[in-house]
């Protein structure tokens, strides 16, 4: 096909660079544990990158150490299928009873 069509063209790149990374892009062919795509992972962190001007409001650097803490631990919630709101309210019901000291 490549020469059957312009050397310059888009089309002409866009073919070198796939037969130049065939070994890479069939990859998944042979190992089982691998997926033909990454969308589960662009979905789970899309919450994340469309939080990130969030973070510039944060208030301090303190701040944003919390928010950091927060989104961690609502995503391990999510990730191993526990209710990030019931989690979180039980640990704050629990230290609500805890001693300051």
């Amino acid at each position: 096909m490549l020469a059957r069509i312009g050397g310059k063209s888009e089309l002409a790149k866009a073919i070198r660079y796939m037969t130049s990374r065939w070994e890479a892009l069939t990859v998944y062919t042979t190992d089982g544990r691998l997926e033909m795509s990454n969308n589960a992972a662009e979905r789970a962190i899309r919450p994340l990158t469309l939080g990130r001007k969030n973070y510039l409001f944060a208030g301090s650097d303190a701040g944003g150490e919390r928010a950091a803490v927060i989104y961690t631990l609502i995503e391990t919630c999510r990730m191993t299928g526990s209710d990030p709101q019931a989690y979180l309210a039980d640990i704050i019901d629990r230290i609500a009873d805890r001693p300051v000291r």
